[in-house]
């Protein structure tokens, strides 16, 4: 399997969205997360970002990615859950993320991160509408395990479906799409 996450077709599953590939799981509190292996440029161990005045409450600041400033997020304040202080767990996600007109390159902090690891077409369930903390639509799937659940974090349709993405952009330089 590449390391790239192939999109499912309704054929392999009824969970539109979903990918079967491989991620890059991560912990946010008792919560398990995962976003394609794809996406994730660089994991860097948490050094604070530097602030950016009247930015939204969940943009930390900009982070130094080899010379670059890339605006880094807080995924915790943008679910909707409270935020922590960093530990010597506390990891940068660099990603680069599709958007309609551009690849957004961003820094999501997490508490820590696991591992990487394949997820099957049929290791994929729809994500449920009730008993979830956080809005379904971004959300493309979960995968059950023996300790509990790993939910497939859509980060495109998180950032596009929100002013996220403007915001972000306002704040670090983009790649255009050709």
């Amino acid at each position: 399997m590449s390391g790239q996450a192939e999109r499912k077709t309704s054929a392999d599953s009824p969970v539109s969205g979903a990918f079967a590939g491989q991620y890059v799981s991560f912990g946010l509190g008792e919560e398990v997360f995962a976003a394609p292996v794809g996406l994730v440029r660089e994991i860097l161990t948490y050094q604070a970002p530097s602030r950016i005045p009247n930015s939204p409450a969940y943009l930390m600041g900009l982070t130094d990615v080899r010379g670059q400033g890339v605006p880094t997020a807080d995924l915790r304040i943008r679910l909707g859950m409270a935020p922590v202080e960093p530990t010597l767990n506390t990891r940068i996600l660099v990603l680069d993320i599709p958007l309609e007109d551009r690849t957004l390159s961003l820094g999501l902090v997490a508490d820590r991160v696991f591992e990487v690891t394949s997820f099957a077409a049929d290791q994929i369930e729809p994500s449920p509408d009730i008993g979830v903390k956080w809005r379904s639509d971004y959300i493309s799937g979960v995968v059950r395990r023996d300790d509990g659940f790993v939910v497939l974090i859509d980060l495109p349709r998180l950032l596009s479906t929100t002013g996220d993405a403007a915001d972000l952009a306002a704040f670090a330089p983009v790649e255009r799409a050709a």
